[in-house]
């Protein structure tokens, strides 16, 4: 059914709404405001030249439907184009102007369904009847919607009670017209003991179903922010607006066989996601609950399929296979009259035939015994497979419950060794401070060698073993300083290799005892130059002042070299 057809239905009921006497006529004036008013909700510009030219006043007598339908098919209908209006807008005209003359509600309150929940049946009759005028709907498509009115408050519907009332209402044309279904559902038969409430979200439910479209979470392309978007599906297209209004159109998908339809994991504070792959771009959606996101990717995949089926909607795809399945039957039905009227003429030839009766007959039980083994052996089968996927099962939980296992023996692992780290940076800055306390040792040491050098440098030709020894005390600072640079060095690559750590620190440890050693031999080395220029001191006073006949031995140690005892003495304190 093309949108031509679907708009014919509603713009029918409005037509015979108009018609007051019944006589299948209507006045060109209520035709004109008619018109007027489809112009308006369809969206299609206004030509008064050619209403008033096609309705002009020449006769006083109405017009039927057949002369209103060249007017309405070329200057309407012609212009329509889908997506351009609001559907729900247009079947609310036509629904307004025919229910305030056939809808009759309960006057008492008492009615099951709302006024909007009768308007989304009549549009769910409108789409579910059959393309002939009158419009009706045969029993099947009735017992079909309010089985899914039911299914979607969880109600059984009582089939036998329906096939009852359809046999006692009077049908014409072989159905019911869309007042007597709402009137059969205003009656409270089928929907006993279910509040209002619950039946109009029910109806809304099954309307938003056939109608296929609803509020969604879309995500955006550039600012990448969610917004609340009504979505509604066409056969080549998913189109989504601000509101359910549908009055500022945001986009549209452009749905072909190359798109496909991917449930998405819960990620951004959003659950029930889903996405729709276009060759060009990736839309990444969020339904309400678990429930309504498996609707809209069922929805969808199977408007990109029947897309490329060249089928233009899921709802109608299925009206039209109930349509032929009933037509089926009907043909079912009449050939089975014809068999009997047939088997009637083959009376006679029964009595010879029934030796090859009871040969069929034999041989439909051999096909019932051997069907029996085929059954008993698929079950055998299905069965092993099932006790084969249990297992499968179980040892994939096992594989799981070690793995989880596995993992925390590794995370153990990791604390251990960042902890490791840690002890390895914290000896590391601990061996960098002695170092740096033994780089100042060693700047306070030469000081005191320099101060020594300028204090003996009158005494040069004397103090060649003290030159010797200062030199040799240099070359093993130079050395001192190159074993530092090799320990910096080693620092560097305990960073990068754990491994090795322990080993070159240990190095590191012999390294600073060897030269702490070094250290104190040269400090001994010193002491021993030390006594040694005393010693020279007191044996060239003795050469300077001789003694002579008189003279006191304690007066040589007090007499010119003096004055070196007191820097020796310091320099003995700067060395200890």
């Amino acid at each position: 059914m093309d949108l031509r057809a679907e708009l014919l239905k509603s713009i029918w009921y409005a037509f015979t709404a108009l018609d007051v006497e019944k006589s299948g006529k209507v006045s060109k004036s209520q035709l004109k405001v008619l018109s007027h008013n489809l112009y308006t909700v369809l969206c299609i510009p206004h030509d008064p030249v050619a209403l008033e030219e096609h309705f002009r006043d020449d006769d006083d007598g109405p017009v039927s439907s057949q002369g209103y339908m060249p007017y309405l098919n070329k200057y309407i209908l012609d212009k329509v184009e889908e997506g351009a209006f609001v559907k729900e807008n247009f079947d609310e005209l036509c629904w307004t102007l025919t229910a305030k003359k056939n809808y009759k509600p309960d006057r008492n309150g008492n009615s099951v369904i709302s006024h909007q929940d009768a308007f989304k049946l009549w549009c769910l009759f409108n789409f579910l009847s059959e393309d002939k005028y009158p419009l009706v709907m045969v029993p099947d498509e009735v017992e079909y919607l309010l089985k899914k009115i039911c299914t979607a408050m969880n109600v059984e519907l009582n089939s036998c009670e329906l096939e009852d009332y359809l046999s006692q209402e009077p049908q014409g044309q072989g159905g019911l017209t869309v007042w007597q279904f709402l009137d059969m559902v205003n009656s409270g038969r089928f929907l006993r003991g279910i509040e209002q409430e619950a039946i109009s979200m029910a109806v809304e439910e099954v309307y938003q179903e056939v109608i296929e479209d609803g509020y969604l979470w879309k995500k955006g392309q550039l600012r990448r922010n969610w917004s609340e978007r009504w979505f509604m599906l066409k056969p080549s297209s998913l189109s989504y607006y601000m509101s359910e209004e549908r009055k500022e159109k945001k986009g549209s998908i452009v749905l072909d066989k190359h798109c496909c339809v991917e449930v998405l994991p819960d990620k951004d504070g959003k659950r029930c996601m889903f996405c729709v792959k276009t060759s060009s771009r990736t839309y990444e959606m969020s339904a309400s609950d678990t429930r309504q996101r498996q609707e809209w990717t069922l929805a969808i995949q199977t408007a990109i399929r029947l897309q490329a089926e060249g089928k233009k909607s899921l709802h109608k795809d299925l009206k039209q296979k109930r349509r032929e399945q009933r037509e089926q039957r009907e043909q079912r039905k009449a050939a089975k009259e014809e068999e009997t009227q047939r088997l009637k003429q083959l009376q006679e030839e029964k009595e010879r035939k029934l030796q090859e009766l009871e040969l069929l007959k034999e041989a439909q039980r051999q096909a019932e015994i051997l069907l029996q083994e085929e059954e008993q052996r698929r079950r055998q089968q299905h069965e092993e497979m099932q006790r084969t996927l249990e297992i499968q099962l179980r040892e994939a939980e096992q594989a799981r419950a070690s793995m989880q296992a596995e993992m925390v023996l590794k995370e153990a692992e990791a604390e251990r060794q960042r902890k490791r780290i840690l002890e390895l940076e914290d000896m590391q800055e601990r061996l960098q401070e002695a170092l740096q306390q033994e780089v100042k040792a060693r700047q306070d040491e030469e000081a005191v060698r320099y101060a020594q050098a300028r204090l003996l440098a009158e005494e040069e030709e004397k103090l060649k073993q003290l030159m010797k020894l200062k030199e040799e005390q240099e070359e093993y600072i130079i050395k001192t300083q190159r074993e530092k640079q090799v320990l910096k060095q080693e620092m560097e690559n305990k960073n990068k290799c754990l491994e090795e750590a322990q080993k070159q620190l240990e190095e590191v440890r012999v390294n600073r005892q060897r030269v702490d050693q070094d250290v104190m031999a040269a400090q001994r080395k010193l002491r021993q130059a030390s006594t040694n220029v005393k010693h020279w001191n007191v044996q060239m006073n003795r050469l300077m002042h001789p003694i002579g006949p008189g003279d006191k031995r304690t007066n040589v140690s007090g007499g010119v070299f003096t004055g070196y005892q007191p820097l020796l003495s310091r320099r003995d304190s700067s060395l200890k």
